[in-house]
């Protein structure tokens, strides 16, 4: 098991398969982009799928979600979903998405062996969607999201950051969408973890600001705590239920010590955390000839050292020298 020196035991991992995205979203990626990893330290697909079979059989995840950049992007995306769910045992497979070209491949996925799809979508309004993400493309998720739904990646969750002055006014519209179509809303905060390094806590939209303008339109209850385990968000439910909303307040109201992630870089690198300044090489001695055995060991030792918290509200708080795009969601 993946267990660390608070007694923390990560069953879900999270894998970025590029770095790469077809968007430009403000707090995520300037808009002439990022310098790309190179192809050659990028893991191959046979080798994406060994260390998820060392984490699946040998250290006990359960869960596999599939990031970016933007995942649709990578090559044998639907070859690796295939491979990974004929591991034993079988874990779950999700795929967090822009959406763009969903619609194309969602069939292909779901026949694959994925089970569910994360899309992220910040607005409804055609001229705010192209002045976020700097792209024409808000039709294409859309059908993309609906495409998944059609095609049982259910429930497809929508994962929204609300930014100040700019789609903060957008909560209650975004989640009568949502509950019309029978997806889950999910309302994140902004995270540090821009290429810029342009983030500032006091322009953040919190959660309780997000919660504050759903319930001008909403009647809001929250779940037990027992009921959210270790999962990120918080959730309530809308108008009594069964419908429900979820906030995941990663900077005011932190889930860390319920944290059961452990991360895996495009470029084969393990990270404790989103925040962490460190990360563990795998592809190297992957590369080298290290058996399944050595792999996980090193995995272990990683894990070993993760801190208590992302620390965010520690003075000396430094943002990790990659960004999103780069880590993966």
């Amino acid at each position: 098991m993946l267990v660390d020196r608070y007694g923390r035991t990560a069953t879900d991992l999270r894998v970025s398969l590029t770095d790469r995205c077809n968007l430009r979203c403000t707090y995520c990626m300037p808009a002439e982009g990022l310098d790309w990893l190179p192809t050659p330290e990028m893991l191959t697909g046979d080798e994406v799928v060994r260390l998820v079979r060392v984490a699946v059989e040998r250290l006990g995840v359960r869960q596999v979600r599939f990031t970016g950049g933007e995942p649709l992007l990578r090559r044998g995306l639907v070859d690796i979903v295939a491979q990974c769910a004929q591991l034993t045992p079988r874990p779950q497979l999700a795929l967090t998405t822009n959406a763009v070209g969903l619609a194309r491949m969602a069939p292909a996925l779901a026949a694959a062996g994925l089970n569910r799809v994360n899309g992220s979508l910040d607005t409804l309004d055609q001229q705010q969607f192209e002045a976020i993400s700097r792209r024409r493309r808000l039709s294409d998720v859309l059908d993309g999201l609906a495409a998944a739904a059609a095609a049982g990646l259910v429930p497809v969750k929508i994962n929204a950051v609300l930014m100040r002055g700019i789609n903060d006014d957008e909560a209650p519209r975004l989640l009568r969408w949502a509950l019309d179509r029978g997806y889950q809303m999910r309302f994140i905060e902004q995270m540090p973890l821009d290429p810029q390094h342009g983030w500032r806590r006091e322009e953040m939209v919190t959660a309780e600001e997000i919660l504050a303008s759903l319930r001008t339109e909403y009647d809001l209850t929250p779940v037990g705590a027992d009921e959210r385990g270790s999962a990120p968000a918080e959730t309530w439910l809308v108008d009594g239920g069964p419908a429900r909303v979820g906030v995941i307040g990663s900077v005011t109201r932190p889930f860390c010590g319920a944290c059961d992630r452990t991360r895996l870089t495009a470029d084969g690198q393990v990270r404790t955390c989103l925040f962490a300044r460190d990360e563990s090489d795998l592809r190297t001695p992957l590369r080298s000839g290290a058996t399944d055995a050595d792999l996980a060991d090193r995995w272990r030792v990683a894990m070993a050292g993760k801190l208590p918290g992302h620390g965010i509200d520690d003075p000396g708080f430094l943002q990790p020298a990659r960004p999103m795009s780069a880590i993966g969601g």
